[in-house]
């Protein structure tokens, strides 16, 4: 039997979490068709009820009822939604609607040798939730291909599809991505919400100043608007709220992404399709002759893409996009490096934004600390008001994570005419600039959280050493 407050996979998906709060029962053990479970109720009315529920003889141990929430919540993710799930016989289903209630952004399907898993990513994190029997994988995998209208014969050669989930009055799409591995193909599924009404840019984690400073950025007619920032710091939500703000009968917006991955009533949303030809570069040439005011682009990736990009700003159009760099400035010098001209970097760049997001501590378990120097990295210099941090303890109420949500933080370089001859120049240090101009960098947004106990030095830790 488990002694661990961890509950290993095989157990916790014996029951779905619905089914474990509603009877406040934990499985901890499952030897010769007989589940054991942790119950504070030992009654034989609800053994009856579940010998009938699971086809399994029941037996329970006795636990005090605190003990049986604190399991609950370190094993089981309630669903986010007021109403209670529903879920049809069909496994697949039940994982993709339950991903999605938990707030899950991707699910992942992974083939072993001995095993296949199911890890699901929440706040930025995987975690296992789910095994599956190596005969009944290639099974999971066809339905999921059937649903994305994939070729179930192809098995050598990556895919991409999309799914569309209905679950009661909630409709999501699902990007559906398989990889041929060693022991057979690695699904991953990438949960796309269309719901936009939660989305704006002073929920986002702006502050007034950051939220002026980029409302000028993006209020002018023509220019170049570019954020940037690694896979999963939520780059393609801050150009979904930006556009929100934009979108008006008077404004003619298109946008070209990889994937679509919100639906905005009033704006022209174009799905990328490399395998015909319909990429980002040849995309925008068509967009010039569509008469626009704004265009987004999912990701400049190529000098195709920026040039193209570049003569849509030069030409009167305000254009939208993202760029991987690691800081604002950066961007400037990702942009000589792909051939563009310095001179029509300074006349088209309207403002350069850097983002990343941050998992924020839980405020009823979060534990404060002395600050201490082997806590930071090696190259940092702690600054004299940074006496304490906060770190992740875990309770109830995260899940015993230590967590509850994430913020993004954000460092915003608005291009003024001070700046041009730097980027003419293409020199990489301006960080007197950046302090004359009171613009906060993202190593001292980070270091601001810190302080006020929003997040763990852990979690910012990649900051600090930039």
């Amino acid at each position: 039997m488990e002694n661990d407050n961890t509950i290993a996979t095989s157990l916790t998906q014996l029951i779905t979490a619905d089914q474990a709060y509603h009877y406040g029962i934990v499985p901890v053990a499952f030897e010769n068709d007989t589940v054991y479970f942790k119950s504070s109720d030992t009654s034989i009315s609800l053994q009856q009820e579940l010998n009938i529920l699971f086809n399994y003889d029941i037996k329970f141990i006795k636990e005090n009822q605190e003990v049986i929430k604190h399991l609950l919540a370190l094993n089981y993710r309630k669903s986010s939604g007021s109403e209670e799930l529903h879920y049809s016989n069909d496994f697949l289903e039940k994982i993709l609607i339950s991903a999605k209630e938990i707030g899950s952004s991707d699910i992942h399907f992974e083939p072993y040798e001995h095993k296949c898993r199911v890890r699901l990513r929440i706040d930025g994190k995987l975690k296992e939730h789910y095994l599956i029997n190596l005969e009944e994988y290639p099974i999971i995998v066809n339905k999921l291909k059937i649903k994305a209208s994939l070729d179930i014969s192809e098995k050598r050669l990556p895919q991409d599809g999309r799914i569309t989930m209905n679950n009661g009055n909630d409709e999501f799409d699902i990007r559906v991505s398989s990889l041929p591995t060693l022991y057979g193909e690695k699904i991953v599924l990438r949960i796309l919400s269309k719901d936009t009404n939660n989305i704006s840019l002073e929920k986002l984690g702006f502050n007034n100043s950051e939220l002026t400073t980029y409302k000028e950025g993006i209020k002018k007619p023509n220019g170049i608007v570019l954020i940037s920032g690694p896979t999963g710091s939520g780059k393609t939500t801050t150009l979904y709220a930006t556009l929100k703000l934009l979108n008006d009968d008077k404004t003619n917006i298109l946008t070209i992404e990889d994937p679509i991955e919100y639906t905005l009533e009033g704006i022209n949303q174009v799905q990328l399709k490399e395998s015909i030809g319909l990429d980002f570069s040849s995309t925008l040439r068509t967009f010039l002759r569509q008469d626009p005011d704004v265009i987004m682009v999912g990701e400049i990736r190529d000098a195709k893409t920026a040039n193209m990009a570049i003569r849509a700003a030069l030409t009167g159009h305000l254009v939208l996009s993202t760029i991987h760099t690691n800081s604002a400035w950066a961007t400037i010098s990702r942009l000589i490096d792909m051939g563009i001209p310095p001179f029509l970097i300074a006349s088209t760049l309207n403002i350069s934004v850097a983002q990343r997001l941050v998992r924020k501590l839980c405020n009823l378990c979060k534990t404060e600390e002395q600050a201490q120097n082997h806590h930071f990295p090696e190259s940092f210099s702690i600054p004299e008001n940074l006496r304490v941090h906060y770190i992740p303890k875990g309770c109830n109420q995260c899940h015993h994570t230590g967590y509850q949500g994430r913020k993004a933080i954000y460092e915003i370089v608005p291009i003024k005419k001070e700046l041009i001859p730097h980027i003419k120049n293409n020199d990489l240090e301006i960080d007197d600039y950046l302090a004359t101009e009171n613009i906060t960098s993202l190593k001292n947004n980070a270091i601001q959280l810190i302080k006020n106990g929003t997040t763990s030095i852990e979690e910012v830790y990649s900051l600090l050493m930039d």
